[in-house]
């Protein structure tokens, strides 16, 4: 029998966040109902011995930290991932009429998805709208999840396209336009979005600035296999990883050394953002809680060398289908445990020290430990880890659980594995 109880957690927890900003305020909710106390960085901070708490950035990152008891040797075990997957943002002025009949959305590819996979299924909006306010620097902002089959991306008929099944390469600015509905009369098409929106959010239209909208699969998560060894769902990349590390740090005890969980934005894109890895946002927030604790720089510098960062961002499985695309003698296998990924280009961070350290951390609970290295001849991708490496010298290691179907609207992740790799992190706060 497979404990699902994780795998479950995190897929209720993922069709309850279609946006980034829904996984952020989710995110709030457990950690204020653990107790911890929000930070803001245009206020002081009081930090206390073995105190709690959190500050967000752009409403799509955060950063929650369990303070440890000896405040003047601190230092940081810190679990860092990402909080967006690969989706179709909605454009400015995004409608679109074709024969003064059909209503699609102009969309724009946000990351690397597979785009077959959005083809011929209910999808919907989310994401936040920005309302005018009295102080023009500081407008309301609210979430918003259109929670309805609202959006679909019809294929074009095998008839009219014969080559659909020998390879097709999509244009990201016709193939993929999803359409939400018809037109009935010409007064329709004026705000036609903006209407939907605000009778959503039950506000005025012209309380509408602008808004952050993505594209979300409309399916639920579900297990599958013979013995329900596997589940499905979209963004287990790398939702898959900040759920188990916030679930970690939340049943976590106190210790000598301050526990820190950051879920950035923006990876799929560069990081490149104040809200991304690429940010200041987590050395300031490290060196802050050293100094406002009465430590000084050179504190901060000695808690860095002190400290261990697992960038967690998910792995590739062996596919059953293409054993050839994987490395010869590296063969990650799902339910087999996680997966410490190495490259000697450094798209990773994990090296001889940081490797050893994850596997004993593994082994120290009896769970299986493998590695994952591309093929010589196939450039493969990176991930938080080297990008955080550029703001703090810091020891770290790259790690992920194996799945299949990465970057498709819905991947397939073992059961085991999910209960692994929240366990692994449980021990890495200790």
């Amino acid at each position: 029998m497979y404990n699902k109880k994780m795998a479950e957690k995190l897929m209720n927890f993922i069709d309850n966040s279609p946006s980034v900003f829904h996984v952020i305020d989710n995110f709030e909710k457990s950690l204020i109902e653990k107790g911890y106390t929000k930070l803001s960085r245009n206020r002081k901070w009081n930090l206390k011995r073995n105190g709690k708490y959190y500050l967000t950035n752009n409403d799509s990152a955060i950063i929650a930290f369990h303070m440890g008891s000896n405040l003047k040797e601190n230092f940081f075990r810190i679990i860092g991932s990402h909080s967006d997957s690969p989706t179709f943002r909605v454009k400015p002025s995004p409608e679109i009429f074709e024969k003064n009949h059909f209503a699609k959305l102009n969309t724009e590819v946000y990351g690397g998805p597979i785009l077959s996979t959005w083809f011929d299924r209910p999808l919907s909006l989310a994401g936040r709208v920005v309302l005018k306010s009295k102080d023009i620097f500081k407008p309301i902002v609210k979430n918003i999840n259109i929670d309805k089959n609202l959006l679909i991306i019809p294929n074009l008929a095998i008839h009219m396209n014969r080559e659909i099944n020998n390879g097709y390469k999509y244009n990201k600015q016709k193939d993929t336009l999803p359409i939400i509905g018809l037109i009935n009369e010409e007064l329709e098409k004026e705000n036609y979005l903006l209407n939907i929106i605000a009778k959503e959010i039950n506000e005025d239209i012209d309380n509408i600035l602008d808004f952050d909208l993505f594209l979300y699969d409309r399916q639920k998560g579900e297990f599958l296999g013979n013995n329900n060894e596997f589940f499905t769902i979209g963004r287990i990349d790398n939702l898959g990883m900040a759920h188990a590390s916030v679930e970690a740090l939340l049943n976590s005890e106190d210790s000598a050394f301050t526990k820190l969980i950051l879920v950035s934005d923006n990876e799929e894109v560069g990081s490149q953002t104040k809200q991304g890895a690429g940010s200041p946002f987590l050395r300031d927030t490290l060196k802050r809680i050293i100094t406002t604790s009465g430590g000084s720089f050179e504190d901060f510098e000695i808690a860095l060398a002190k400290s261990f960062l697992i960038s967690a961002d998910q792995a590739h499985s062996v596919h059953p289908n293409y054993i050839e695309k994987n490395d010869p003698t590296n063969l990650p296998l799902i339910n087999k445990g996680p997966v410490i990924k190495v490259s000697a280009r450094m798209n990773y961070t994990s090296d001889g020290v940081s490797s050893s350290v994850f596997s004993q951390l593994c082994n120290s609970v009896n769970i299986p430990v493998q590695y994952f290295v591309n093929r010589s001849d196939i450039l493969g991708g990176s991930t938080i880890g080297p990008i955080t490496s550029q703001n703090l010298n810091i020891d770290s290691v790259d790690i992920g659980n194996p799945i299949l179907s990465m970057h498709s609207i819905r991947e397939l992740a073992g059961v085991k594995d999910q209960e692994y790799i929240y366990r692994v992190f449980l021990e890495f706060f200790k």
